[in-house]
């Protein structure tokens, strides 16, 4: 047999099935910020017509606050930086976004209902990012 490691380097390890299936479970949660970030970058007019439509003041400021928490977020709970931190601040982001942009109780049907289901679906993210944040949390404070 031949011993492929070196005493300082030890064999080339993989990261394991798991590792794997985390990090694409965190790349889906944050698929939806990181699409709307690039989105709205790329059409910045219509990010502010956003914001000026949701009543959102200064409508200029916060596309481009949005922008850099979508974007900025999701690329530090994808690489670690801070996951938990930024996942309550997409946590905060998604629900305060929903109550202002998701207001089914204000509609009628069938609108109440296409709206309530993206309501709850949001808040289905909150809580995954919840979830992100609970356990970088306990990871760091065993």
């Amino acid at each position: 047999m031949t011993n492929t490691s070196t005493p300082h380097h030890g064999p080339r390890s993989r990261p394991s099935l798991q590792t794997i299936v985390h990090w694409l479970a965190l790349l889906g949660l944050c698929s939806a910020y990181l699409q709307g970030g690039i989105n709205k970058a790329l059409d910045f007019p219509g990010a502010v017509q956003e914001m000026q439509s949701l009543g959102i003041a200064p409508p200029v400021l916060m596309a481009c606050a949005t922008i850099g928490l979508e974007l900025t977020a999701s690329l530090m709970i994808l690489t670690g930086y801070r996951r938990g931190l930024a996942a309550a601040m997409l946590a905060c982001f998604t629900l305060a976004a929903s109550f202002i942009a998701n207001r089914y109780w204000t509609l009628l049907p069938p609108m109440r209902n296409a709206m309530a289901n993206a309501f709850y679906e949001h808040l289905g993210l909150v809580g995954g990012f919840v979830l992100v944040a609970l356990r970088d949390w306990q990871a760091r404070h065993p």
